[in-house]
């Protein structure tokens, strides 16, 4: 089993859609259309599955009334309440299509009694090819070169970049991700430091540098973090960290919006002590991400201040999004529905 944690599906609401069989009856919450096609080729009807639009809390968990598995994304919550809610529906087993589980009460649902599986890598070079991405768009500033173009504006004011060739990164969290990015950074010529307690045995075999974060934190022209949320990990990007770093460092965040602290972080870009940044996560979005506000105003202040700022790329958290990790997430949910089952 993948890490012990797996992964279900079931259908409600705009969706109307059910897959039946004699096997584990799956609510599957916060599905989007993308998902769907990709989960049932993978079941290949081993499974019953619910798919509901409605992001999983302590109002929607009456959804999966009858189901023997929930299958979650990041932006359900599971804390105490909700699991406590699920546990008097009968739910035994909790399978999350993520490879972070920050948003999951493990105490809780370790009292709970609950069998839990995640997917701890279902592309790794997903996420790191898309970081790669935003530093080089940052680095030749893409973004800038685009909007010129769109006002037919073709000279090379305000466009001049920097190369990655022979520049220091730092990579916080050598994990399956964080290896892949240092192999693709290794490519570049570039010298790579790392940060990490518990390194990939894969990265361990790197020509790269494993150093404290001070270290990493003063050398670094480029740090990006691939590392998961934990009490220690929380806003590792602050104040008294940023004050450590290269005047004018580059720093990338496809792991976890709550590495950062915002406020710090927002301080840090004013006074330039951070040149750009790509940011694919945000620490507040839950609720804001994969869901479409075009209609309204945003009322995060913080967000919108971080908007402002013509060296900070924002995606809406998509370096898992690929054709590829996609169909391995749902392989291996399925694969984690059908251990949990053998287990009960």
């Amino acid at each position: 089993m993948s890490n012990t944690l797996p992964q279900s599906i079931s259908a409600v609401k705009k969706y109307d859609l059910r897959y039946t069989t004699q096997m584990t009856k799956t609510a599957f919450f916060s599905t989007k259309p993308f998902e769907m096609d990709a989960i049932l080729r993978a079941n290949q009807s081993q499974h019953e599955f619910i798919f509901i639009a409605d992001p999983l809390n302590e109002t929607t968990a009456k959804q999966a009334a009858n189901c023997k598995a929930v299958c979650c994304f990041v932006t359900d919550v599971l804390n105490e309440p909700v699991l406590t809610k699920l546990k008097t529906l009968g739910i035994q087993m909790i399978a999350l299509r993520s490879a972070g589980y920050d948003h999951l009460d493990v105490a809780a649902a370790k009292r709970l009694g609950f069998i839990v599986a995640r997917v701890p890598e279902y592309s790794p070079e997903a996420v790191a090819e898309f970081a790669v991405t935003l530093l080089l768009a940052l680095t030749r500033k893409l973004p800038q070169a685009l909007q010129k173009v769109a006002r037919h504006d073709f000279t090379l004011t305000n466009l001049l970049g920097v190369n990655l060739f022979q520049k220091t990164i730092g990579i916080v969290g050598v994990g399956h991700i964080g290896t892949a990015f240092a192999k693709i950074m290794l490519g570049f010529s570039c010298r790579v430091l790392a940060c990490d307690p518990k390194p990939s045995e894969k990265c361990r075999e790197l020509p790269i540098q494993f150093v404290s974060l001070d270290k990493l934190l003063a050398e670094s022209d480029v740090i990006s973090l691939h590392c998961p949320c934990t009490p220690e990990t929380t806003n590792i990007i602050n104040t008294l960290n940023i004050s450590k770093m290269k005047t004018g460092v580059i720093l990338i965040n496809t792991g976890r919006g709550t590495l950062i602290d915002t406020i710090a972080f927002i301080h840090g870009l004013e006074t330039k002590k951070i040149g750009a940044a790509g940011l694919d996560v945000y620490a507040r979005e839950k609720g804001l991400f994969f869901e479409d506000h075009s209609n309204e105003k945003l009322s995060d202040t913080e967000f919108l201040k971080l908007q402002t700022f013509p060296n900070v790329i924002i995606t809406n958290h998509i370096a898992f999004f690929s054709a590829e990790a996609v169909d391995n997430i749902a392989k291996t949910t399925v694969k984690n529905l059908a251990e949990m089952k053998s287990n009960i």
